[in-house]
Order: structure tokens, then C-alpha cells, then sequence
């Protein structure tokens, strides 16, 4: 039994936020995501938010949380040394062009200070751009689940990256839609590992296994919708295997961090959104009304 930090892949290649200067405005917006499916390529802008990290050759994923920080995982860097790491925005390929992408050095590192690397608590990171970037509809920041957020069992969420999908790194920008797995349910899949599933973590997957995050994926962000914002419940952390049965994902829950993110981020503040599972009813049930004869429609087609 393997446990698994989805990170170290080789590169293929060589509504709560203080303040007026808050990202509430333009957070969680994704113009171009007209459609999300999972486990396919995603379109071009669908992840507006994604971030791309290259460290010293080795691959994780990352969030866009102003126009100068990305949220990461701690794991994913074995110092806080930013000699040789490169962070991609609006990134759709690992070979081939992208022509909506931004390559930015970093300035300076941040690892959550109680991030234990044997049990995998608080596996947090803030990644500083060594110069800010401008918001494009490829290039913009996703909102954070607020402290006292809610993610009920069953929940739809998508997690993104450019990981492993068999035994190489995808070369295109992956999307897979995961429901929310309780942390009763989670502690006892990973009770005959001696793992303790935190409060401080949050788990997605499917019990028949088949869709997850996987090596590369690490620091990359689990996201739902709330209304009309995309809001980001967790950090890809740890698991075992990839996609493995009976065994969710496990992440960093964003929301118990939100006081320590605040404190950390210089410019405007992320935009922390409290999220509430009523209001992702109302955003689901708004284009069903607006489109019935269709959507009951393509109920009755086959897959």
C-alpha cells in the first residue's frame, strides 16, 4: 500500500474579504468555462486560476489568489529556496503553444509553520510572483472558501492539473468532476493506513475509484461553485495510488486557513467567499429553469 503525495512528476519539457482592494470583484469568474466535464482535456480559459509550477524540474499545481500569489501545498517544496522555480499562468499545454500564457520567477516562499510531513497537516504554501500579472479571461483568481464554509457529502467539485494520467504527465491541462467524501467516511478508509484525517483536511472521490488527482497534480486547486463564483475547497495534499477504490483524495481545507492566509498575502487580498451549498442549488437550478425542454431532453440520451 503506497501512500501517495501527488507531486515530484518530471517536467516533459527541458463573500468575506477587509478591505476595499479585496479580490470580491473578480474572483471565481471563468467567462470562457461555458461547460465542464470530467475527466477530458479542459478548454482553453476554462481554469482561469490554474497555476503551473515548475521546482527544479519537478511539477505541482497551484491557484492564483491576486495578481501576485499562488496557493500551493507545502509538500511540494523541500526548502523555501526560490533558486530555479517558474510559475505558469494560462498554461494549456506542456509541449506545443500556448499563447495565452505568462511565466513569472518567484520572489519568495511561504510554508504553513505547523505543516507536518508525517501526518500531512496543514499542507499549505504561498508562492510569491517576482512581478504581478494583469487579469485576462485566461489569467485570473479564484475565490476561497471563507472560514465556516460547508462542503456537504456528495457535493460536485472539480480538481485540475497537468498530473499523471497513466504513467506520464498529460500534456494537456486535465479536468475531472469528484463529489465531496465525508471525513467520517475518509477516516475510516484510511484508518488501516494509520493515517488520521484532520478537520483541517477535506477528501473528494468516487468509492469505485477511477477519477482523482494523481502525481503532478500536488497544490492544485479542488473547486466548486457557489451562485456565480468559483470557490476553491481544497489544495491537492496526499492519497493513496491514484484513483484507487475506497480510497478518496485528500486536501488542505482552504477555509481553516483563511485568518493565516490574510495574514501572509501582501496586495490585495484574496477574495474569501463562506460558502453555503443552498446558494450552489440556486446556481444549478437557474440554467435548468431557463433551458427545461432541453435539459429534460438530454436526460432521456444515452451515453
Amino acid at each position: 500500500m503506497k501512500i501517495q503525495l501527488f507531486t515530484c512528476g518530471v517536467l516533459l519539457l527541458a463573500l468575506t474579504a477587509p478591505g476595499s482592494d479585496a479580490q470580491l470583484d473578480v474572483c471565481g469568474s471563468a467567462p470562457l468555462n461555458s461547460k465542464i466535464v470530467g475527466g477530458q482535456p479542459a478548454a482553453a480559459g476554462a481554469w482561469p486560476w490554474q497555476a503551473t509550477l515548475d521546482i527544479r524540474g519537478a511539477l505541482c499545481g497551484g491557484s492564483l489568489i491576486n495578481n501576485q500569489w499562488v496557493l500551493s501545498a507545502a509538500h511540494c517544496f523541500s526548502s523555501t529556496s526560490t533558486l530555479s522555480v517558474n510559475v505558469y499562468l494560462g498554461k494549456e499545454r506542456m509541449q506545443g503553444l500556448n499563447p495565452n500564457q505568462v511565466v513569472r520567477t518567484v520572489s519568495q516562499i511561504i510554508k504553513h509553520p505547523n505543516y507536518n510531513v508525517n501526518t500531512f497537516d496543514n499542507d499549505l504554501a504561498l508562492v510569491k510572483l517576482s512581478s504581478t500579472v494583469t487579469f485576462t479571461n485566461y489569467i485570473m483568481p479564484v475565490c476561497l472558501a471563507a472560514k465556516g464554509s460547508d462542503f456537504p457529502k456528495g457535493l460536485d467539485c472539480w480538481v485540475v492539473g497537468f498530473g499523471t494520467t497513466s504513467s506520464v504527465i498529460s500534456n494537456t491541462l486535465q479536468e475531472v468532476d469528484i463529489p465531496i467524501v465525508s471525513n467520517s467516511d475518509c477516516s475510516k478508509a484510511y484508518k488501516p493506513t494509520g493515517i488520521t484525517i484532520t478537520s483541517n483536511m477535506i477528501c473528494a472521490g468516487l468509492t469505485k475509484g477511477g477519477k482523482d488527482s494523481c502525481q503532478g497534480d500536488s497544490g492544485g486547486p479542488l473547486v466548486t461553485i457557489n451562485s456565480t463564483r468559483w470557490v476553491q475547497a481544497g489544495v491537492v495534499s496526499f492519497g493513496i495510488g491514484c484513483g484507487e477504490p475506497k480510497y478518496p483524495g485528500v486536501y488542505a481545507q482552504v477555509s481553516k486557513y483563511q485568518s493565516w492566509i490574510s495574514s501572509q498575502v501582501t496586495g490585495a487580498q484574496p477574495g474569501f467567499v463562506k460558502f453555503s451549498a443552498a446558494a450552489h442549488l440556486v446556481s444549478l437550478s437557474i440554467p435548468l429553469l431557463l433551458s427545461i425542454p432541453l435539459v429534460v431532453f438530454s436526460l432521456f440520451v444515452p451515453s
